[in-house]
């Protein structure tokens, strides 16, 4: 649990676009980064500049050669920072999107029976995928529930549900309510050892920007992030598939490349919005190692994220300076437990006598930017168990500061004293 260096910190705060500023509100500290993260300058200019490039891929004149070269040049980035040196890249509308067609092909692609597992923990983009395509697949969809105290989902948990026939398994990575990160790796596991032909398919969305991800480690067959919520922009999501799903039956033109996934032409600039995500990713990794490979900067750039996360995350439960953490303030409860070592970089939490999207909106009213969590579609899975009705989510990245977390602190320790 290390932090940042106040040099290395200041440098990486140097590189996000309004990382203390909104041109709507002003002067703010960003505590919603779960909602969308904050976008590398770089992002920003290569969005710029691709925008006004006239040509497509797949034509035969230098412009077009040069929108190939760079989309390769992504997947090759991509393919060294996830570690999957198998398989195949695509993106397409949303992470959202891509997970619906992953499971639609999933269900489809295999037997007329069997079930579709996932867990209550899961964003409504895997349930509702497999509510959709399991029945129509002939799949019974079980759910397996969610410890909710601990705010997360166990191997155990779905090695007890596991079957021969499970044809299709959901794992979320980490969930965007409780802020807690699932053991994708041992889950895999405990699936493959009773159904080994299953099709494993991981939300990574939410995951991505708080740690390294080793998709070689996973053993699944997909994994789908979106990019603006790891430090790109809105209007596309990426996915990945292994070489057996990528075999399956699926959209694609008549007479096309067999191994295409993607419809229509693509981006040229989303992709090479991810090259500089890498990049960046690579540069921080160089900046906390020695290394010369590439692929362990990359490691060494994910442990020293969630050092720093978890350092801001302990600073605020059990606080920093003279200002007490939220675990010992009166009124506060926070979710998922005190100390829960699966958390990554977010802690969601209830006043009791205060409405949430009050404490939201007093936060806001002080320059502290966090977003509230209702009992809906997106949250009530986690909220209802818990006889809640919203909470309030707190989500941090690693170019957040201890300093921010004091503010924080600051005003919620004025609303627990008011209570």
């Amino acid at each position: 649990m290390t932090q940042f260096s106040p040099d290395l910190l200041q440098n990486i705060r140097s590189r996000f676009a309004q990382i203390d500023t909104c041109p709507i509100q002003g002067q703010r500290i960003f505590f919603e980064n779960a909602g969308g993260a904050l976008t590398l300058n770089k992002v920003v200019e290569t969005s710029s500049e691709y925008a006004a490039i006239p040509d497509n891929q797949g034509r035969d004149n230098p412009g077009s050669h040069e929108l190939v070269r760079v989309i390769n040049k992504a997947k090759q980035d991509l393919r060294t920072f996830m570690n999957a040196p198998k398989g195949t890249f695509f993106v397409g509308e949303s992470g959202t999107e891509l997970i619906f067609r992953l499971v639609m092909n999933a269900c489809l692609g295999t037997a007329h029976d069997g079930i579709a597992l996932g867990s209550t923990i899961e964003h409504p983009a895997t349930r509702s995928a497999c509510a959709r395509w399991a029945p129509i697949s002939g799949k019974r969809h079980v759910l397996i529930t969610h410890d909710d105290a601990k705010g997360l989902v166990s191997a155990e948990a779905y090695a007890a549900h596991i079957q021969e026939d499970t044809r299709v398994a959901t794992i979320l990575h980490t969930s965007p309510v409780t802020g807690m990160g699932m053991d994708v790796a041992a889950i895999s596991k405990a699936i493959r050892a009773v159904s080994p032909d299953c099709f494993i398919i991981v939300d990574g969305i939410q995951h991505a920007a708080h740690g390294q991800i080793d998709i070689e480690a996973y053993d699944v067959d997909g994994y789908v992030i979106s990019p603006y919520k790891m430090f790109s922009r809105h209007g596309y999501g990426l996915a990945w598939i292994s070489e057996r799903m990528a075999a399956l039956p699926h959209d694609s033109l008549v007479g096309g490349p067999a191994e295409n996934w993607e419809l229509g032409t693509r981006d040229t600039g989303a992709y090479v919005t991810l090259s500089d995500v890498v990049d960046y990713l690579d540069w921080l990794g160089s900046s906390v190692s020695d290394s010369t490979d590439r692929r362990a900067r990359f490691i060494a750039a994910g442990k020293a994220i969630h050092g720093h996360e978890q350092a801001l995350t302990t600073a605020m439960i059990h606080g920093t300076g003279n200002l007490p953490g939220l675990a010992e303030m009166d009124h506060v409860n926070i979710i998922g437990g005190v100390d829960n070592p699966a958390r990554e970089g977010l802690v969601s939490l209830y006043v009791d006598g205060m409405a949430s999207h009050d404490v939201v909106a007093r936060l806001n009213q002080e320059g502290v930017r966090t977003h509230l969590r209702k009992a809906d579609h997106y949250s009530g899975n986690v909220l209802d168990p818990l006889g809640l009705d919203g909470c309030v989510r707190v989500s941090m990245c690693h170019y957040n500061s201890e300093a921010e977390v004091a503010q924080f602190l600051a005003v919620m320790k004025t609303i627990s004293a008011s209570l």
